[in-house]
């Protein structure tokens, strides 16, 4: 578990890190047009516990990848994660006015404008995935990588976990549609922030692309029942919450004690507060 002192260090060495990599990644905000390039700033910088790029680098260091050959695809699921907060947040979908303490980007900006921080940020993430000089040079890694982030996003993943999301505020939904809507829509992400670092060490094979997506699938799970406890039925949440953590750490038994990033990480994403 992530319980010392050193550990919580090099989780907060892997947001501070995050935080200038995405900082040095994103437009100037006075580079036209500035305030498109302010308005993304503001949307990514400055907020979040950046759980994905943690699990990226957790997973990097289980298969022995350094923290820079992974930093690009990293900020590349952060700010489509930053651009789906963005359009959540908008009047037609969820119609949030305060995302992490501060206003929403549509009420810092304007509601066109934050439309378009969520297509420029999409498009960001994939400019880097195709040219950032920091990732592997491999077409093959690059190629894998865009597919990874694409499926997750589309509409068999996050984009259609937010359509489900919408329809299902008319109707009531039994717990297994809402599970259905939560395992694309929250466990998109994550599941390919793992997959993703995965795909930075082609020589590893295919052999732990199973182990590492069921511990994702799980893990995305248990933080959405931690977030909303009431949002998925079944047992009571605080049970159904430990099961799934079990379920998760034993998903990287085949990993041994190479995986011990991941489940420290793991242990510590569902014991801080929610």
């Amino acid at each position: 578990m992530i319980q010392s002192g050193a550990d919580l260090t090099l989780v907060k060495d892997w947001q501070a890190r995050m935080e200038h990599a995405l900082s040095e990644r994103l437009p100037t905000s006075d580079a036209e047009p500035t305030r498109l390039h302010a308005a993304m700033r503001y949307s990514v910088l400055d907020g979040g516990e950046r759980v994905r790029p943690l699990l990226l680098f957790g997973t990097a260091r289980t298969l022995g990848l350094s923290e820079a050959e992974v930093e690009a695809a990293a900020c590349a699921i952060e700010l489509v994660h930053a651009y789906s907060l963005v359009h959540d947040d908008l009047p037609a979908l969820e119609d949030d006015a305060v995302r992490r303490g501060r206003p929403a980007c549509h009420k810092a900006y304007d509601e066109g404008t934050a439309v378009l921080v969520g297509d420029a940020l999409q498009s960001l993430a994939f400019q880097l995935l195709a040219g950032d000089a920091a990732l592997p040079a491999s077409v093959d890694v690059r190629l894998r990588l865009i597919s990874l982030l694409a499926e997750a996003i589309g509409a068999s993943g996050l984009t259609g976990g937010q359509s489900l999301d919408v329809e299902a505020r008319s109707q009531r939904r039994s717990a297994t549609e809402v599970e259905a809507i939560y395992e694309p829509r929250t466990g998109s992400l994550i599941r390919a922030s793992v997959l993703m670092a995965a795909a930075c060490a082609p020589q590893l094979g295919s052999r732990l692309q199973e182990p590492l997506g069921r511990f994702a699938t799980t893990l995305a799970l248990a933080l959405q029942i931690q977030r909303d406890p009431t949002a998925i039925g079944g047992a009571p949440s605080g049970e159904r919450r430990q099961r799934l953590r079990a379920e998760a750490l034993e998903a990287l038994s085949p990993l041994g004690p190479a995986a011990d990033p991941l489940r420290g990480l793991a242990d510590w994403l569902l014991c801080r507060d929610s």
